[in-house]
């Protein structure tokens, strides 16, 4: 609670001055409770206890004793070594009332460009892709969420092998082709009929087949060997050729992440660093560097061993035949990004870790910055589960329409009156956000087995969970509207807070005084989980008020209840939004 932080470190201070104790860096030592029936801030005194020849829990008890009286302390104690802090509730009210969760210390605004999902577009999207995507949405909106100025970038391979086998098969192969190479293999599902990601890519998957067993496979392999070459070296025709054939495929995959509501600012193509000159310019750059080595078939690298790096020491960067490869125009990419202004955040998978690393390293070594890289582990599919026929591979629109499908039924079986547009509308809402969650709220470098239950299920701890409560909240306000007037209204009345404070009331005002320490710490340390179980914590804690806290009865308002509920269901909404929940009103 970094507003109670504020007033209570130079009392410590003073304090541990009192014992005999100076020049410990306190504002390190003195951190948030890690359970909240602790308190809210705790100093651990095991550090002290050398200096002060005293055990760790007498040190805190006799501190505990020493700390000064403030209007903003509720409790102070010495338990098992550490000192704990308790906020005064009153205080907390004072505050939420006059700078709302934001606090007396607004955040500072930063300019930042975050590149996420980046997805070769040759097919739809699957549930292994899709970690990318919703935790690199998840981070452009807890940034956006804190106050950055936050552009979202698609970086398009229009020019690897993937999309050229694309466009050989979209060229070369006619229906009858394909369906004669798939035979046995399951059809495309009706309901995505018309949908290009899913049509196209058994053109991919046939020409696959063929260059896995065709006799003709090596003369097949040579001509697309010979487009990716072409491509390498800024042949419009053929990079005109990839985009007609992968276009398509990529806006049926944006339709997808639409659907989960992840958007994109800008998208830029790999090869406008080839046919630009950017890249050309670079290796000759790399070329007349001090580490610059040559292979015996004339391609070329960076020995990076030279700065430090262990395993794999030679980056190569130039062929033999004096064309790109991916790392070098991701270079090239990387040294444009920085043009743009404001720090620059990838989303990466594990296995990209060493390319991210020899990156890195090349840019420091041209005298730019290395970006911040999240990793994330993969998901995995349980064996002998999900869709064999796909290669086990399940894809984002049946998982999406499975979980409306569930979801629906839950609907309706709670809401028998509802009509089936409504139910519709809530089960859609409902099931993405609910896919969504389950997988932002593992921590990004913990992989974790993907299980429909698991993704759909409406128990606490889930999305509609947290998305209940929400409409708990704007039940209420309907309520007070239609029973008693307009919201601003009533709030204009008395909001003053009574004389006790129940327990649920006192979790709501606690956790809602470190709603922004939180969007805080999964922003600077990149774990949008650490939000999600915030979010959690908030839902909870909003039941517990309702549960404690009767805001209309017999048509009378308590206008300081109707104050937290309403500060309470904004704070959800913004919340939600920020995990990329649907915050529908009505469940």
């Amino acid at each position: 609670m970094q507003m109670l932080k504020r007033i209570v470190q130079p009392l410590i201070i003073e304090a541990l001055s009192s014992m005999g104790v100076e020049q410990m860096p306190v504002e390190k030592m003195l951190q948030p409770s890690r359970e909240l029936d602790q308190g809210d801030l705790a100093l651990p005194c095991f550090p002290f206890a050398k200096r002060l020849g005293m055990a760790p829990a007498e040190i805190a008890e006799q501190l505990a004793k020493h700390v000064a009286e403030h209007p903003a302390i509720g409790e102070v104690s010495g338990v098992n070594g550490y000192l704990n802090i308790r906020a005064n509730p009153v205080w907390i009210v004072e505050q939420l009332m006059e700078f709302g969760t934001q606090g007396s210390h607004p955040s500072p605004n930063r300019s930042v460009l975050i590149e996420h999902t980046s997805a070769n577009p040759n097919g739809p999207f699957h549930v292994g892709r899709a970690r990318n995507a919703i935790l690199g949405d998840t981070l452009v909106r807890l940034h956006r969420l804190f106050g950055n100025d936050v552009t979202a970038e698609y970086y398009v391979d229009d020019m690897g092998k993937q999309v050229a086998v694309l466009a050989w098969a979209l060229e070369h192969l006619s229906a009858e082709d394909v369906e004669a190479q798939l035979v046995g293999r399951e059809p495309v599902n009706p309901s995505w009929k018309g949908k290009a990601d899913h049509e196209r890519v058994r053109w991919y998957q046939a020409a696959q087949a063929i260059r896995q067993g065709d006799e003709s496979a090596d003369e097949i392999e040579k001509i697309i060997g010979t487009m990716v070459h072409a491509s390498e070296n800024g042949d419009e025709a053929v990079l005109a050729s990839f985009q007609a054939a992968y276009q398509p495929v990529l806006e049926g995959m944006l339709s997808t992440l639409g659907r989960l509501g992840i958007h994109f600012d800008r998208f830029t193509k790999e090869s406008i660093f080839v046919t630009n000159g950017d890249v050309g310019r670079l290796m000759e750059r790399l070329g007349n560097l001090e580490i610059n080595g040559e292979a015996d078939n004339g391609a070329q690298y960076l020995d990076l061993g030279a700065r430090g790096l262990k395993g794999k020491t030679e980056f190569f960067y130039r062929r033999g035949d004096g064309s790109s490869l991916y790392a070098t125009r991701d270079i090239a990419y990387h040294m444009w990004k920085w043009t743009q202004g404001g720090d620059l955040i990838n989303v990466l998978g594990e296995d990209h870790k060493l390319q991210a690393k020899q990156v890195g390293m090349t840019l420091e070594e041209l005298g730019e910055q290395r970006p911040e890289v999240v990793f994330y582990s993969f998901i995995k599919l349980p064996e002998g589960k999900m869709s064999t026929r796909r290669g086990n591979v399940v894809f984002m629109d049946d998982l999406l329409e499975e979980a409306k499908e569930q979801a629906a039924v839950v609907v309706r079986e709670l809401r028998p009156h509802y009509e089936e547009e409504k139910i519709s509308t809530i089960a859609e809402a409902v099931g993405t956000s609910a896919v969504r969650f389950n997988i932002i709220k593992v921590s990004p470098e913990k992989g974790f087995t993907f299980r429909w239950e698991d993704a759909l299920t409406f128990e606490a701890g889930s999305a509609p969970f947290i998305m209940y409560s929400h409409t708990r909240a704007c039940s209420i306000r309907k309520r007070v509207e239609n029973e008693v007037g307009p919201i601003e209204t009533v709030l204009s009345g008395n909001t003053e807070p009574e004389d006790n404070f129940s327990d649920g009331l006192i979790t709501l005002l606690r956790v809602l005084a470190v709603h922004q320490d939180r969007v805080e710490k999964a922003v600077n340390d990149h774990r949008p989980h650490l939000f999600a179980e915030h979010m959690l914590h908030l839902a909870n804690a909003y039941n517990a008020f309702y549960r404690d806290c009767h805001i209309l009865s017999d048509g009378e308002v308590n206008g300081f209840y109707l104050w937290l509920s309403e500060l309470a269901r904004s704070i959800m909404k913004d919340g939600m939004e920020g995990l990329g929940l649907v915050a529908i009103e009505e469940m």
